[in-house]
């Protein structure tokens, strides 16, 4: 009898934002107003997107961070769309008087994004569930670069039980960073590796975090593809695939979600950094941020074909 393989059960870590999405045909000047032509309402928030793209891949995925209160309407929009997407969401703290963020996105013809958003100061606040309870189970995790203020610790505490902690990046870090060090995976975006290192091109800025930290960098460059120091400390890259991408939110969420999953099912990073292209490319070609998201045998298709989609822009990560 052929055995059955237990999904992998990871945490993902960060603070959820509901998401008001509007297609325009070009961002309003400065005073001026525009009419989109459609509206949507989705649910995000940089790990909650990792989260939603490991479900959907085949995952088991538990989400902990901070929401508002019981009262407001965005939070319970939001978990019960986890409930759909079968997320565990036992570990969301519902902060009393607290709002969930929320962000206004216009999207233009090209896939190209401009948003605002609103986190309130106090989610950061937050204490999370002990460790054990978290922990328990738990193949990888995966947090928001921005959420080192309450899940050093657990991050540390995952780090010292060989839990590999892998955090999305899409803000300069500070270089005191706990999350540096307590890492063991960093994935970059290429703006902010530079502005975090304070170098002038990708491979400079992982070869000065590389002295700092020993987790595995990487820097995701769109339509360039991912750079990446190996282990014996060279530069490699994973080549991007060219879509015609028509909505580019998320795209660098669900990369880390997928590269999350294919690491928690003991794949190396090449093959955890393709499988990520994969994932990201398709959700390019669709509305929806996160919720476009494929699912796992849309992934394994797409990399079994010889050119995966049409040729066309290649996705922004």
């Amino acid at each position: 009898m052929a055995s059955t393989r237990i999904a992998p059960r990871i945490l993902c870590v960060g603070i959820p934002v509901r998401d008001l999405s509007f297609r325009v045909e070009g961002v309003p000047k400065r005073g001026s107003k525009a009419n989109a032509n459609d509206l949507t309402e989705i649910c995000g928030g940089n790990a909650l997107n990792a989260a939603i793209a490991i479900a959907r891949l085949g995952g088991r995925v538990a989400f902990a961070g901070p929401m508002g209160d019981t009262r407001e309407t965005s939070s319970g929009f939001i978990l019960e769309r986890m409930a759909v997407e079968g997320i565990d969401a036992r570990h969301v703290i519902r902060m009393p008087g607290l709002t969930t963020p929320v962000s206004a996105i216009m999207i233009e013809p090209s896939g190209e994004r401009t948003l605002v958003i609103y986190r309130d100061p106090a989610l950061w606040t937050v204490r999370l569930p002990d460790a054990d309870e978290l922990l328990a189970d738990c193949r990888a995790i995966l947090v928001e670069s921005r959420c080192a203020a309450f899940c050093g610790d657990l991050c540390t505490e995952a780090h010292r039980r060989d839990i590999p902690v892998i955090v999305g990046v899409d803000r300069a870090m500070s270089l005191s960073d706990s999350l540096l060090t307590a890492a063991s995976h960093l994935l970059f975006a290429s703006e902010q590796v530079q502005e975090t290192a304070g170098a002038a091109d990708d491979e400079e800025a992982l070869r000065i975090l590389a002295k700092l930290t020993p987790a595995f960098l990487a820097a995701t460059r769109g339509p360039h593809g991912t750079v990446w120091l190996n282990e014996a400390g060279a530069l490699e890259e994973t080549p991007a695939f060219p879509v015609q991408a028509v909505d580019t939110l998320g795209a660098g969420d669900i990369f880390h979600g997928a590269f999350t999953l294919r690491l928690a099912e003991g794949e190396d990073v090449r093959e955890a950094l393709r499988f990520a292209a994969a994932a990201a490319a398709l959700e390019c070609t669709r509305l929806g941020g996160g919720l476009a998201a494929p699912q796992r045998i849309e992934v394994e298709e797409f990399l079994r074909a010889p050119r995966g989609l049409d040729p066309g822009p290649s996705p922004r990560i």
